[in-house]
């Protein structure tokens, strides 16, 4: 059975930081086959967006326009794990963060190319 568990979310204020950890366990994937694996958010009465992917060969990553030079996606293959520093966060990131898997669709950042989704954790950003 394939989880997901994202970890690190919380309240801080506006210009802090946060970094969030997502635990993968539970899917064999073939190491030949470049897989996205990314972070979305979604705040109350919004939809789903993408904030930032890495691919899991040759790590090529992609971010929405709004978090470029904030935050980065990276990931820890002996961990199994997925993470996103966030730098300089406003109150605009506030959402629940959610972590997603094994996608071999492009764009990385479209949510409906993935089927593995973390249960999410909140972040508030308070001004």
């Amino acid at each position: 059975q394939v989880q997901l568990v994202e970890s690190g979310g919380g309240s801080v204020q506006d210009g802090g930081s946060l970094r969030l950890s997502c635990e993968v366990s539970g899917y064999t994937y073939n190491s030949y086959n470049s897989y996205c694996m990314a972070w979305f958010r979604q705040a109350p009465g919004k939809e789903r967006e993408g904030v930032a992917a890495i691919r899991t060969l040759g790590g090529a990553t992609d971010y929405r326009d709004s978090v470029k030079g904030r935050f980065t996606i990276s990931r820890d293959t002996a961990k199994n794990a997925l993470y996103l520093q966030m730098n300089s966060l406003k109150p605009e990131d506030t959402a629940m963060y959610y972590c997603a898997a094994f996608s071999l669709s492009l764009p990385c950042l479209l949510s409906s190319q993935y089927n593995y989704w973390g249960q999410g954790t909140q972040v508030t950003v308070s001004s």
